[in-house]
This record gives C-alpha cells, sequence and structure tokens, in this order.
C-alpha cells in the first residue's frame, strides 16, 4: 500500500537565502527594516515572522508597497539551489511513497508565488494575506498571516483536506515562525527537519541539515522515512547530475558551565563551551 505523507516548508531562508523583507524594503529605498522588526520583536507586538505583514499595514515607510512591489520583490529573492528537481522528486514519489508538497510562509502570498512561479502551484502555497483597498491599491487589512499558531491551523486543515494523519506530516523550517508548528509536529509522532543551526529551532527538529542545495532537504526524509541508505541517496542525485561532494554527520551539544561556589560568593562569568 502506498503511504502518504504531508510535506510543509517554510520559504524564507528555507528555500531562499533572503529575507523578503529585507528585499522588499530595498526595492522601495527603505533604510532600517531590520531595527523596525528587532523593535517589533522586542515589545512582542507582533508574531515571529508576522513583523513583515504588520509593518506593510501599519508603518508609513511601507503603506507605499503595492501587489506590483510584491511580485517584483519574489522575482529578487535568491532561491536555493535545484528546489525544481526537489520538489520534482516529492511530486513523483519514491518506494511505495507518495508526498504532497505545500509550501507555508510567513511571508507575502504574492511574494512566495512570485518567487517560486513555475515551481510551486499557487495553490500549494500560504503565506500572509491582505485586503486592498480597490482605488487606491493600498494595505488596508492583515486577513492572515501563517506564523506561529497560524502555521499549525493551516498545517491542520491541510492534514484534514490530504487525509494525511499527524504521524506522517513533515515540516521544514529555519526560524522562530516555525517553532509552534515544529513542536506540534513532534508532539504528533510526525517528522521535522530544521535547516538552521540556531540552537532555538536545532534543539527542536528530529534532524538539521545545512546545505545551499535544496535537495539537501531529502536526505533526512529519504533516510528516516523512506529508508534509503546513502547509496540510493547518492544515486537519487546522480540522476540529476549532481555529486554529493562532503556529507558530514555530527551532532553539537551546547554547554554552559561555570565554577562551583558556596552562595553569596562573587562567581566569574559563564564560559559556553561548543563541543562536537
Amino acid at each position: 500500500m502506498t503511504r502518504h505523507y504531508l510535506i510543509a516548508c517554510d520559504f524564507d531562508q528555507t528555500l531562499s537565502f533572503n529575507d523578503s523583507g529585507l528585499v522588499l524594503s530595498e526595492l522601495i529605498g527603505v533604510s532600517g527594516f531590520q531595527q523596525k522588526v528587532a523593535g517589533l520583536s522586542g515589545i512582542h507586538l507582533a508574531q515571529p515572522g508576522a513583523e513583515l505583514a504588520y509593518l506593510l499595514r501599519h508603518d508609513p515607510e511601507l503603506r507605499c508597497v503595492r501587489d506590483e512591489h510584491l511580485v517584483e520583490t519574489g522575482k529578487r529573492v535568491r532561491l536555493k539551489r535545484h528546489i525544481q528537481p526537489f520538489v520534482d522528486v516529492l511530486n513523483r514519489g519514491v518506494d511505495g511513497c507518495r508526498f504532497s508538497f505545500y509550501v507555508i510562509s510567513a511571508a507575502p502570498a504574492a511574494v512566495v508565488r512570485s518567487a517560486l512561479a513555475g515551481i510551486v502551484a499557487p495553490d500549494h502555497i500560504y503565506g500572509a494575506e491582505f485586503d486592498v483597498d480597490p482605488s487606491s491599491g493600498e494595505i488596508a487589512a492583515i486577513t492572515r498571516v501563517p506564523a506561529g499558531y497560524g502555521k499549525v491551523a493551516i498545517l491542520e486543515e491541510l492534514e484534514s483536506k490530504l487525509q494525511v494523519s499527524p504521524d506522517r506530516t513533515v515540516y521544514v523550517g529555519d526560524g522562530g515562525s516555525d517553532i509552534h508548528v515544529m513542536l506540534h509536529v513532534n508532539n504528533r509522532d510526525g517528522f521535522t527537519v530544521a535547516v538552521s543551526e540556531a540552537k532555538y529551532i536545532a534543539r527542536i527538529a528530529k534532524r538539521t541539515v545545512i546545505s545551499d542545495n535544496a535537495l539537501s532537504v531529502l536526505v533526512p526524509i529519504l533516510e528516516d522515512i523512506v529508508g534509503w541508505g546513502a547509496a540510493q541517496i547518492r544515486q537519487l542525485f546522480e540522476g540529476y547530475g549532481l555529486i554529493v561532494q562532503e556529507w558530514d554527520k555530527a551532532r553539537t551539544d551546547w554547554l554552559t558551565i561555570r565554577e562551583y561556589v558556596e552562595a553569596g560568593v562573587d562567581t566569574p562569568g559563564p564560559s559556553e563551551v561548543k563541543a562536537d
């Protein structure tokens, strides 16, 4: 019997190298975008990942953004290599497994759909959605932002729609907006993959893979879900004219170590040690 899996993937810095908000701000000539995001994060006004959607609606410097700016931003986003073969493999399926691939991102849907045009079907992409003033084209309201628990809600919608059980759900992400959904997937016996070494996300994910090539995400999926060995994975990559030149497996432990002293005695600062 064919096993059906739902593969859901973040976009910014997961399938791309760039943050959509940074590319958009450069396009329209607005500086200090990262400081704006840091300010929102510092006061917890917006969920992690939802800062761009909030700024597009409320920041005076970004109120000039129109749909054409979002589409152009998507064209300028630098994508990771070989996304097309990655999607092709998932669409084709392997060894009794079939996959339904979706992108769930807090970035504006128009940006993601523009960036992945011709690679991922528009109805397989979920992003921030807005109501637009028909007379001016200005963003008038935020209708949906897949950030934080918003990603969980969309994932559950897809599981119900596709009739996929939670233990056959795979989520791939890199940052703070992925924490809630990764914990949710893990709690229901699904599978999570981090593409970042950030401690707060790597310690949650069941596997971490670091590469500038989108095909690398297939490695933990093929190993842990399909049951392939390294030789089969290398052979698959070679079918696309690619050679796995370096493949290092390592587990990193992060420790904070202090000297033991009795209470009330001044202590030196902690020293952080990275052990591989």
